[in-house]
């Protein structure tokens, strides 16, 4: 049954656990099958030709498996290649971008900065974007090329990774920014920090809980909710009939220590192989 089919999620690595976090909050009725493509992993070193075969290849693999809906959960996928995935595809694709537009609603000083992979700031997609939404605004972009790797290592804490995060942010802070985007899945695994390193009166932008939202109006939009409903018996015990199933083009011992991190002990999912990495 369609409705009961599950959702598909992917990323380059972990960042898009961040998003199925949120998608899993507010659908808790629906089945996750989450792919990290870490073996092709950074997407920001690549084409936007290599990252949208990567793209197809993935939910080729996920559409077979019978998913109703697929979720880009990586800002420099969607900006490079989504729109060619559309193309390709019949059920729904929701993105994720940069919030540019609420931080500009967000922003009194009319100064905002944008924290993203170096490859996602280079976009036609994203210059487009800030082209809509800017309006009077100054938006400030700033590479972060070298926070991914540290959070797939699960850095969060370390002198490192602060250190980073402040080189990154001053510079944005000096210019008079007030409001911070968070423009890659992965740091919202770090937001804490750069909440703390920005200050109180910075308003920091994160995208995961809006893509869930979104995923869940086009699967109202069509009929693609799952109304097998969890009693409060169920939820009180903590279980359901959704289901969690991971895959990685990468290591699966490496990926199994981060899901255990990131999402849960390893009797609450299933980490699967899979040859998404071909």
């Amino acid at each position: 049954m369609a409705n009961s089919a599950a959702i598909g999620i992917f990323d380059s690595g972990i960042g898009g656990l961040s998003v199925a976090r949120a998608v899993r909050e507010l659908l808790p009725n629906e089945s996750l099958m989450y792919v990290a493509d870490s073996g092709h992993a950074p997407y920001g070193e690549k084409t936007d030709d290599y990252i949208y075969q990567r793209m197809d290849h993935i939910t080729r693999h996920l559409t077979a498996a019978g998913v109703k809906a697929v979720v880009v959960a990586c800002n420099t996928a969607t900006t490079a290649a989504i729109a060619r995935l559309r193309a390709q595809y019949p059920l729904p694709i929701i993105g994720v971008e940069p919030g540019v537009k609420p931080a500009v609603l967000a922003s009194k000083s009319g100064v905002v900065g944008v924290l993203a992979t170096p490859r996602t700031l280079l976009t036609p997609a994203f210059a487009t974007l800030t082209q809509r939404y800017a309006g009077q605004a100054k938006v400030i972009l700033q590479p972060c090329p070298q926070l991914v790797p540290l959070i797939e290592a699960l850095a969060f804490n370390s002198d490192n990774i602060r250190a980073l995060l402040k080189s990154y942010i001053q510079p944005l802070l000096a210019q008079g920014a007030d409001t911070l985007v968070l423009g890659c899945t992965h740091y919202n695994f770090v937001a804490d920090s750069i909440a703390d390193i920005a200050g109180p009166d910075v308003s920091i932008i994160r995208t995961e809980m809006a893509v869930a939202r979104e995923l869940q109006r086009r699967l109202a939009e069509a009929d693609l909710i799952n109304t097998d409903l969890i009693t409060p018996d169920l939820m009180n015990k903590g279980t359901s009939k959704a289901t969690d199933i991971f895959y990685t083009s990468g290591n699966t011992d490496i990926f199994s220590t981060q899901l255990q991190c990131l999402w849960g002990s390893a009797d609450t999912f299933s980490l699967l192989q899979h040859p998404i990495a071909d």
